[in-house]
């Protein structure tokens, strides 16, 4: 983990000079009482000193900017704990989009960011340059208060986004989905919706707006006309080891946010075993930067400490999560990942004055899943985004049995008998989640295609009286069976105690609000 972005501390360090003081580059000073050259035989003529010429009304022209840093001047003065200013900011992302600054110098200057650390004002420097470096997204000004949006940092089993977006399109937001796909343990939004036949990712700001006038929400990728430059620095910090730097974590997240002028986001910062940062407290860290950089940029951001230690749901892998999500929609499916959609969905509509309380937001996103038209919201959004819609009705008025036998199967299943009696602690999602990679639910490198049919779902539940012998995992998987390394992996997932049973705690630890909010 990098340095902490660091404190923000009223004006100190911008280098501003106190009213009344003369830069030593300041313009020279005109001196006066000098006697004119006259032509022999001429009238002197009066000349009025420069300095009096400004004072009587004529405005003095503009100081010419001042010209750009070279780009290793910008990488030694951040290298050497020095500060960035906006201007040296925007000429880094400028010379990062048009090619002109080479790979090596982009992974250096992103390896000082990391061990340098950036303040409040650097960070909000660099994600409006991130955001201005591609088309911004326009919709139409009566949406203004609508225009929400959900972020999360990448978990296992974590389904909540497909949920999520169309409970609060049943709630009358307008959400413009911007989404990642998986390259690692964690699974991307878009590659489990693409398990669905037909669906489409890749759709213009004519078409999102189209789909946010129809729907009322769209879960689509990053287009190249949208926030470039983070693509390419997102790709960089993947092979330079400088993922987990807390600023350039912080402006990746938000830029691609700025450019959907949402008027509320929440992000769910996750932590545990299988998340981006093990512990609750570099969590915090950043759920408190994403809170105060938004602030910065006018944004107003909620960040959600969730725990990831055990996958969410009971389910894991594309089509497994998208009929889990299915199941969410039908007011049914697995308690915790209800929990988190209404919670996350409930403090969003406070925070755009959509609800009067948190409670009351979290109750109105219930609804939605339970009566139904959430689920028509996500039926409406797929087949709107390529789904045939004979296909997507029948995904959302089917039983689960009928829904698996529209989506993507696996050729085989095992399952996992309990290695002796106990209660179930917990099931570590990193093994899980590394094993379904292997057996070719996750990819190694961008591009590579996916298994969707592999996966795995829990038979169990935290905090149930497990019998030797009794089947605790089921594996979907393509290969004729697990290998013994694989199996013993998986095993070692399941973490059994003498404790009698108990009810499972949620997953939803904490709620960072704005400062204005926190106060209320």
């Amino acid at each position: 983990m990098g340095p902490a972005l660091r404190a923000h501390c009223g004006r100190g360090g911008t280098g501003r000079k106190p009213p009344g003081t003369r830069s030593r580059k300041g313009r020279a000073a005109v001196r006066t009482g000098v006697s004119p050259i006259r032509r022999p035989g001429a009238m002197a003529t009066p000349v009025t000193p420069v300095g009096d010429l400004w004072s009587g009304g004529l405005q003095r022209p503009p100081d010419p900017p001042p010209e750009p840093k070279p780009l290793p001047d910008l990488i030694r003065l951040k290298r050497d704990g020095g500060r960035l200013s906006e201007q040296d900011i925007q000429s880094f992302v400028r010379a990062v989009v048009a090619g002109s600054a080479q790979g090596a110098q982009i992974g250096a200057m992103l390896m000082a960011i990391r061990l340098q650390g950036m303040d409040l004002e650097e960070t909000v420097a660099l994600t409006q340059a991130l955001a201005n470096s591609g088309q911004q997204l326009e919709w139409p000004a009566a949406w203004h208060q609508q225009l929400v949006d959900k972020h999360s940092t990448g978990g296992v089993g974590d389904k909540v986004s497909l949920v999520l977006a169309p409970a609060l399109a049943a709630c009358g937001c307008k959400v413009p989905m911007i989404s990642g796909r998986g390259l690692g343990h964690t699974g991307g939004t878009l590659d489990k919706l693409e398990s669905i036949p037909g669906f489409t990712v890749i759709q213009s700001p004519e078409q999102m707006q189209g789909l946010l006038e129809k729907v009322g929400c769209c879960i689509v990728g990053q287009s190249k006309e949208l926030v470039p430059a983070d693509g390419i620095l997102y790709e960089a910090r993947d092979v330079t080891a400088t993922v987990d730097s807390l600023p350039l974590i912080t402006a990746s997240i938000l830029s691609k946010k700025v450019v959907e002028r949402l008027s509320a986001l929440v992000v769910d910062v996750k932590f545990g075993g299988a998340a981006v940062f093990p512990h609750q407290e570099e969590a915090r860290e950043l759920a408190r930067a994403l809170v105060g950089v938004g602030a910065g940029l006018g944004l107003r951001v909620a960040a959600a400490l969730t725990a990831m230690d055990h996958p969410l749901g009971r389910s894991v892998g594309h089509t497994l999560e998208v009929e889990e999500a299915l199941l969410c929609m039908d007011g049914a499916g697995p308690p915790d990942l209800r929990d988190v959609v209404t919670r996350l969905g409930g403090a969003l509509l406070w925070l755009n004055g959509q609800a009067e309380a948190q409670a009351e937001g979290a109750a109105r996103v219930a609804a939605a899943l339970d009566d139904g038209s959430a689920r028509d919201r996500f039926e409406r959004m797929l087949a709107t985004q390529g789904v045939d819609p004979g296909l997507a009705r029948a995904l959302c008025s089917g039983t689960p049995a009928q829904r698996r036998q529209l989506l993507p199967r696996a050729r085989e299943q095992e399952e996992l008998l309990a290695p002796a009696d106990g209660t179930v602690e917990l099931v570590r999602a990193l093994p899980l989640a590394r094993v379904l990679h292997e057996l070719g639910a996750g990819r190694s490198c961008a591009g590579e295609p996916l298994r969707f049919g592999v996966g795995a779902e829990l038979l169990v539940d935290v905090g149930q009286r497990l019998r030797r012998g009794s089947p605790w995992l089921r594996v979907h998987l393509d290969a004729p069976a697990l290998s013994d390394p694989q199996r013993r992996a998986l095993q070692g997932a399941l973490v059994l105690s003498d404790r009698e049973p108990f009810a499972a705690p949620s997953p939803f630890s904490e709620l960072i609000l704005p400062p204005t909010d926190a106060q209320q």
